[in-house]
């Protein structure tokens, strides 16, 4: 790789993240049932119908999983807390599985690691989505007592805390675009679930400051669109979509609003009184995490309902999922984030990697695509912290192979090549090259 850790700034952070339900195994531990997992029971929902009951078996595997981030000379890991797993109905907290993020965190510790908590990443209980899960104001008071007995039990060991990860995915891209749990396709509930997704990251927020929790925060994640050509109609279609994607969670966290390009469709069909909530959404953050993929090209097509935008992915070389390779994008969003929203907060990329067909072949992996795209992303963070973003770490995105939602087990983001079948763990040639870039 073109870099090496002596060029970036002292005490930058180089790690690698995962999430509960993509990796530990659900069915273990006393962990209760998701929406997850009745959206992967759906027909058509989720590749082969597959869900997180097994997994990566994180659950029982996490020594050997946390020598192998160790081993790579990473400096911390970004781990996700289910819900599910810590409270099964979302009320009642599990003793088994507060027990298993004790012991997940003394691990850590114990290899030098830093833990980098994410409260949420999208596994909520069934009991909750049974009462209108983010559709319902009453889920961000829940949240909130979930963050409280998760953070009374490991919140003295954490290193930093982010309230939710992609805010976006769990209200637009699962509530409008039905691509995710709960699957929907409705404007009024995913205006209600994008502001409610807002609350509960306030609620989390005042908790953890009434306990004194200090490098608290939000992951967001940013999509680069750009206007598919020079006309009019191309340039407000990329101005809706860029205030759908990335401005409506920024903007609410930072400044207490929400764009007006995107009010103009969602505004008839928001919660009575929202405009009440902005100053508890608005708190001061600690720190914002960053996840990066990818750009997209758009222009009007007033054929569609709103927002009346047609999409594409840019032009360059393509992931396994079929996304543009961008970076870009990455380096444009940081600098951006920095001057127009947070100034001089710091800023992790939280998340960015690349899915690719790899296979195991005489005991390795070969991904030189990977180990480019790494490389390539990494020189685009580097120059963003050169034009002046505080930037102070990079986590990739995944440290395994793992549950990638409703693409199932076929797409692989690790940097670890898991065995589905033997749940073998073998680092690709990426994870090698990686380890001699950081290596000290």
């Amino acid at each position: 790789m073109d870099f090496k850790r002596s060029d970036f700034p002292q005490g930058f952070v180089f790690g690698a993240a995962t999430a509960a339900y993509q990796i530990e195994g659900h069915k273990f531990g006393g962990a209760g049932p998701t929406h997850w997992d009745t959206f992967a029971a759906g027909p058509g929902n989720v590749v082969r119908g597959e869900d997180g009951a097994l997994a990566c078996d994180h659950y029982h595997r996490f020594a050997e999983d946390l020598d192998l981030l160790k081993d790579a000379g990473m400096d911390a890991y970004r781990f996700s807390t289910s819900w599910a797993r810590v409270m099964p109905d979302g009320r009642t907290p599990n003793p088994a599985g507060l027990d298993f993020y004790d012991r997940l965190v003394d691990a850590m510790l114990e290899r030098g690691l830093q833990p980098f908590q994410t409260l949420y990443h999208w596994e909520l209980p069934s009991a909750l989505a049974d009462q209108g899960g983010w559709m319902n104001r009453d889920t961000c008071k829940y949240f909130g007592d979930f963050t409280d007995v998760i953070t009374d039990r490991i919140g003295d060991r954490i290193h930093a805390i982010a309230t939710i990860n992609e805010p976006w995915c769990i209200s637009y891209l699962s509530h409008f675009l039905g691509h995710h749990a709960p699957g929907l396709k409705d404007i009024r509930a995913a205006a209600r679930a994008m502001h409610h997704i807002n609350l509960a990251h306030g609620e989390a927020m005042t908790r953890l400051r009434g306990k004194g929790m200090k490098n608290c925060g939000i992951v967001l994640n940013f999509d680069h669109t750009d206007p598919k050509d020079d006309t009019p109609e191309a340039a407000q279609a990329a101005a809706t979509m860029d205030a759908i994607n990335n401005r409506w969670f920024i903007e609410a966290v930072t400044k207490g609003t929400y764009p007006e390009e995107a009010l103009a469709g969602l505004s008839p069909h928001m919660p009575a009184g929202w405009q009440d909530d902005m100053a508890q959404i608005s708190q001061p953050i600690d720190f914002l995490g960053v996840n990066y993929y990818t750009r997209h090209k758009v222009t009007r097509d007033d054929s569609m309902v709103w927002p009346h935008v047609a999409s594409e992915e840019g032009p360059g070389a393509k992931t396994q999922m079929g996304w543009e390779i961008y970076p870009d994008g990455l380096q444009s969003f940081l600098t951006r984030l920095s001057q127009d929203y947070v100034g001089d907060l710091p800023i992790f990329v939280t998340e960015n990697g690349m899915a690719w067909d790899d296979h195991l072949v005489n005991g390795g992996v070969s991904d030189p695509e990977r180990t480019q795209f790494i490389n390539d992303h990494i020189l685009a963070t580097k120059r963003a912290i050169d034009a002046g973003a505080n930037v102070q770490g990079f986590f990739y995105w995944s440290l395994l192979d793992n549950y990638e939602w409703a693409f199932g087990y076929e797409k692989r983001f690790g940097i670890i090549h898991v065995d589905f079948e033997t749940l073998k763990r073998t680092p690709k040639a990426s994870y090698h090259a990686l380890k001699s870039a950081i290596a000290r």
